[in-house]
């Protein structure tokens, strides 16, 4: 398995072997395409019951509801948010995806990911951000902000993402 360059990621992108819509050639870098936030975000409710995991299914609009914001979202430290990108990404079966953080707000303690950071070959939709501030401070998200980059594997063997999150849209 290897991480694609960016030569490749341009030549993928032309072939269309990799779709980002939409897609800006500046924001290639030498191994990753940074992706940017879009202005819809799931908040969590501040409930004081207890949320049972016991179940493969349950409803998040029971815990949280969906925000659209025209200018910026404030993460308090200790909050998680999840947010979603512009861009939708399109995977074939030879290519998986990795979410990371950009460094500029990994130093101020903002996590764009806690735990989800693969993305499944085949995967066909907007990818969504659990943003979690770890700093002391509160930090002032606005949308359209480069906030994440996406790095792409090649698989060994051909795989297709079939889930309930497939052409996911909103966070």
């Amino acid at each position: 398995m290897a991480v694609l360059t960016h030569d490749v990621i341009l030549d993928y992108i032309d072939r269309k072997i990799i779709s980002i819509d939409p897609f800006d050639p500046k924001r290639v870098g030498p191994a990753s395409i940074d992706l940017t936030l879009d202005n819809q975000f799931r908040v969590f409710k501040n409930l004081h019951e207890t949320l049972d995991l016991h179940s493969e299914t349950f409803d998040p609009d029971v815990f949280s509801e969906v925000k659209t914001v025209e200018k910026s979202i404030l993460l308090q430290p200790g909050q998680t948010i999840l947010g979603v990108t512009v861009e939708k990404v399109t995977l074939p079966p030879t290519l998986c995806g990795w979410i990371q953080g950009r460094s500029r707000f990994a130093r101020i303690g903002l996590m764009v990911h806690i735990s989800s950071s693969f993305i499944q070959p085949g995967v066909e939709n907007k990818q969504v951000l659990e943003l979690f501030n770890a700093g002391p401070m509160p930090i002032n998200i606005f949308p359209g902000v480069s906030v994440c980059q996406i790095l792409f594997e090649e698989t060994v063997g051909n795989a297709s993402y079939h889930g309930q999150y497939q052409h996911q849209d909103k966070p």
